[in-house]
């Protein structure tokens, strides 16, 4: 299975976008190729929050939507709440 979606999500990026920026405001999102990274605004265009792409303890992109911690250092990215529900579920045991 994990062969499965490993080729999902590298088809998912050749399509959509290499890697995902979100809204700390609204939860909006985009993504975006590397090469075009500089076309991505600071400020989301549906509520004008900010619009987070990398994490800002080490700069890693995010390749999830649903990232709540840095996949890379770690760091807490945004609360695990948007609207009243988890972003993340917690996992199972």
């Amino acid at each position: 299975m994990a062969k499965a979606a490993d080729w999902l999500r590298q088809e998912r990026r050749k399509a959509l976008g290499d890697w995902v920026a979100f809204c700390l405001g609204c939860g909006a999102a985009r993504r975006w190729f590397e090469e075009f990274e500089a076309d991505v605004p600071e400020t989301c265009s549906q509520c004008g929050g900010e619009l987070l792409r990398r994490c800002k303890e080490c700069g890693a992109p995010f390749s999830s939507l649903a990232v709540v911690d840095c996949e890379e250092c770690g760091a807490p990215v945004r609360a695990n709440e948007l609207f009243g529900s988890k972003i993340r579920r917690a996992p199972r045991r």
